[in-house]
């Protein structure tokens, strides 16, 4: 029995159970990885606590309002540093509840005004929205070439000179008499000429 014991066994040799196994490629990623220093995870939504996320937004408020939270701010104001050189931005009605403003829109595009494309002013935008157009409370925010707004405001003050001028030529031509009170012999046509802030309507 002891001879039957002792004889080796045919066929391929026994493995051990405590023989290293070949490392593979995907095993030595793993162990990579594992040995790897392991690095603060920057917080995420799911990790900000209430009150992080509260001052995170804040901050984005307050850098949209130019930190100005007053409700009094004018909310059509533009920074003039965000103006294109060479353009010039005004408001302009869009739109009148039944009102038809096609006419009006035409004669805006004849005098050069186009609407400012909302990507260039995302903080002008609703957070979300996507639209091609800066509306607020029926206004539209257009441009044009700075020189077609000066020649156009050289005009309006051409016009109004003119019209003071014609209203004092008019006076003067007025006959002795025509004023039934006296004014210590002096003339009662005397126009003045000034020019002051016009107030703005709440």
């Amino acid at each position: 029995m002891n001879d039957a014991v002792n004889t080796p066994r045919r066929g391929r040799p026994r493995k051990s159970l405590f023989a290293p196994k070949p490392v593979t490629e995907e095993v030595a990623a793993v162990e990579a990885v594992a040995d790897a220093p392991v690095r603060p995870v920057r917080p995420t939504s799911k990790d900000e606590s209430p009150r992080d996320r509260a001052a995170r937004r804040a901050a984005e408020v307050r850098s949209h309002n130019n930190g100005d939270m007053d409700d009094g701010t004018d909310e059509f104001y533009i920074d003039k540093s965000s103006i294109p050189d060479g353009w010039s931005y005004e408001w302009k009605t869009h739109a009148v509840t039944g009102m038809d403003m096609t006419a009006y829109q035409t004669n805006l595009r004849r005098k050069g005004w186009e609407p400012v494309e909302a990507s260039r002013h995302p903080e002008l935008m609703p957070r979300g929205e996507i639209g091609s157009e800066i509306t607020r409370k029926g206004m539209i925010l257009m441009e044009r070439p700075k020189e077609l707004t000066d020649e156009a405001k050289e005009i309006e003050k051409r016009r109004a000179r003119q019209q003071v001028t014609n209203k004092q030529e008019q006076l003067n031509a007025a006959k002795p008499g025509e004023f039934e009170r006296a004014n210590k012999d002096s003339s009662l046509v005397k126009v003045k000429r000034g020019y002051e802030p016009m107030p703005i309507p709440d």
